[in-house]
């Protein structure tokens, strides 16, 4: 592991040369660390992983074979946030928790204008995903849910004091009856889709359902397992492929396409779906080392949880001795 960690540091600021260069380039949606496949099998060499929407020889020829001496590697994929849209009429029920944890549905109380492409038909929609974790700031002892900045903010029309509902709204939740909190801050930047909910119900645990109390954060590191509980698929788990991702991701409805660097890619079959975005990545030891934000059917990514707390100006809350909640102010 330690010689591994070694040569990802020697080839890291290859790689970040020219980051930028190839996410210009047409049809190119990604750019990583990996270890290269040949005809579907890994042959062991760290090389640069470029993600395009289709393999093809125009692809190929727009992607050097090697830089400086280190080989790349092009793979077929696209990636999307991972909130879900429903119309307002096609809502249906969900599981309802009376107690507010890590893992479960929530979404804004407002509708938001969604127009094609992001949909067949422009119409108000609603928006869901997951709340994370609880965590509170760090100069004011209060509540907040945490979640990812495209599920709380969705559009550039957000304003702090936005309702947010448990069960969303997709989920069959009141806009009134359902509230369970107020959008108080938010960061859409580089490394970071957060946002954090000021809860208004006394009901919370510093937990994640089905996963156990938050005991903490800390880094992700590459080949380490992480779990996750997410709104629509559940409880998964996956194997962190890689912390130096950069992707791109078309937010939609005012916000464009960002691109997010210094991300977590997790390896596995449907690690993740749409709704599952503002989950978090959980360690062995239910240390917090990510926000998931979205991906593809094989591939996730999470933003690294020290930026999220930093940009966000709070501190993870865990369970503690006696079940109550801690502010965890380091890893």
């Amino acid at each position: 592991m330690a010689h591994q960690d070694d040569e990802r540091a020697a080839v890291r600021p290859i790689k970040r040369l020219v980051e930028d260069d190839f996410l210009g380039r047409p049809g190119v949606v990604g750019v990583d660390l990996g270890e290269k496949t040949a005809r579907g099998r890994r042959t062991g060499e760290l090389a640069i992983v470029v993600f395009v929407r289709r393999k093809g020889p125009a692809a190929q020829f727009t992607i050097p074979t090697d830089v400086l001496g280190v080989p790349t590697d092009v793979v077929e994929d696209s990636f999307s946030p991972h909130h879900t849209i429903a119309s307002p009429e096609g809502v249906g029920g969900a599981e309802r928790h009376d107690l507010l944890v890590g893992g479960i549905g929530i979404g804004p109380g407002r509708a938001i204008r969604f127009v094609p492409p992001d949909v067949p038909e422009p119409d108000d929609y609603v928006v869901a995903g997951t709340l994370g974790a609880l965590v509170t700031p760090r100069r004011r002892l209060v509540v907040m849910g945490l979640t990812a900045f495209h599920v709380a903010c969705v559009d550039d029309a957000w304003a702090v004091g936005d309702p947010m509902v448990h069960p969303s709204r997709v989920d069959g939740g009141h806009p009134v009856h359902d509230r369970v909190g107020a959008l108080a801050r938010a960061a859409l930047s580089s490394r970071v889709d957060a946002a954090a909910i000021l809860l208004t119900t006394p009901r919370h645990r510093a937990e994640v359902a089905e996963l156990g109390p938050v005991r903490g954060h800390a880094g992700a590191r590459v080949g380490q397992r992480v779990r996750k509980r997410g709104r629509t698929t559940g409880v998964t788990e996956g194997v962190v492929a890689s912390t130096d991702a950069a992707i791109t991701l078309d937010f939609g409805v005012g916000l464009g396409v960002r691109t997010l660097h210094d991300q977590i890619r997790i390896e596995t079959p449907r690690f993740a779906d749409h709704g599952d975005s503002g989950a978090v990545l959980l360690d062995d030891a239910n240390r917090v080392v990510g926000l998931y934000l979205g991906g593809s059917g094989s591939r996730g990514f999470a933003n690294p949880v020290q930026p999220v707390l930093d940009q966000l100006d709070v501190d993870l809350l865990t369970c503690g001795a006696r079940g109550s909640p801690t502010p965890a102010r380091g890893a």
